[in-house]
């Protein structure tokens, strides 16, 4: 499950072909397959400007061009115009940002998540301006699933993390909170995950029930476990100099799409968890899926604060008025 990264000019051949032909031509990279949530979520973007406008969205699911530090770069560049990629992989780009993943801090009832994602103060008015610094309009950010741990040793407590190598992604409040869990945390590209967990360079990784089932990680991995400790969160960004540049209709038929995109991933989300672990569990029935209960999960909860104090530390100039302002959003979203 290697994945060979393109050179900047073979990329750009690709990409912008002849020119003119491209010219109204928008391309839009991910993190996932089309048929994986972010997929879902571009294609009815790609749906709604075409619908709308004289332009075609070129999507480039992931792999195509390279790991998610690639198509993060070939945006910044220009080279994209959109991209679809998880704080996780923006994390050291834009420390702030690094805040979802301070665990149990992302309600788990559904409602009060939506609407925080879609009415937070945090999002709509501090992100833009973080990612405006590194040549990025943000156009959204939403949830992707509950966040499950596989392993091949059941997790039931902190002391069984202990030893276990937890794939994470490369961001460093996430290898802070693993190891507040007991963990040993491995940050690596996900192309090379699947082969990890298969030769034992690593034990363990983190991810929605979707991706778990789509990847197969269920194939080499005999546990699953549901620490209730956070929300997948990705985010959708175009290359601010293009988004300055277009003219006013342009950029409503963009924002008009997201919304509309929005609204259509919440939907499509309604019972996809649960329909992914169904998925799992008939294809490979040994795997036991462990949803912690309230008294299993206290310690790990326990560990927010520690991890909150590590996000002030390394979560850029702006760290306590983000997760301020973030806990006065999601108060806002539970009332």
């Amino acid at each position: 499950m290697t994945i060979k990264t393109m050179t900047a000019a073979s990329l750009t051949a690709l990409v912008l072909g002849s020119g003119a032909a491209m010219a109204d031509t928008w391309r839009y990279a991910m993190e996932e397959a089309l048929n994986e949530v972010q997929g879902i979520f571009a294609q009815k973007f790609k749906e709604e400007v075409e619908a709308n406008s004289d332009h075609e969205v070129q999507l480039f699911p992931f792999g195509t061009l390279g790991e998610s530090d690639n198509i993060l770069e070939q945006t910044q560049s220009g080279i994209l115009q959109f991209v679809n990629q998880s704080p996780g992989f923006t994390g050291s780009l834009i420390p702030e940002a690094q805040v979802f993943f301070v665990p149990y801090l992302l309600p788990e009832d559904q409602e009060q998540l939506v609407s925080f994602f879609r009415n937070s103060e945090t999002i709509n008015s501090i992100f833009p301006e973080l990612y405006a610094q590194q040549g990025l309009e943000l156009l959204t950010m939403y949830p992707e699933g509950e966040v499950m741990v596989t392993s091949n040793r059941p997790i039931a407590a902190p002391a069984d993390f202990s030893d276990v190598k937890v794939r994470v992604m490369t961001n460093p409040l996430l290898v802070s909170s693993y190891q507040a869990f007991g963990a040993t945390p491995t940050p690596l590209p996900w192309g090379e995950v699947y082969g990890g967990l298969q030769t034992g360079i690593i034990d363990g990784q983190e991810n929605p029930a979707f991706f778990i089932e789509s990847t197969r990680m269920y194939e080499v991995q005999d546990h699953i476990t549901r620490l209730g400790h956070n929300n997948f969160t990705t985010a959708l960004m175009a290359n601010k100099d293009f988004f300055d540049a277009l003219p006013p209709e342009d950029q409503e038929v963009i924002r008009n799409a997201t919304d509309a995109a929005f609204d259509h991933i919440i939907d499509y989300q309604q019972g996809l968890t649960e329909e992914s672990l169904e998925k799992i569990r008939a294809a490979r029935p040994s795997v036991t899926v462990t949803t912690l209960t309230e008294e299993q999960r206290a310690p790990f909860r326990e560990t927010a604060g520690q991890v909150e104090a590590t996000f002030l530390e390394i979560g850029g100039p702006r760290a306590q008025e983000v997760l301020d302002q973030m806990k006065a959003d999601l108060e806002a979203a539970a009332s």
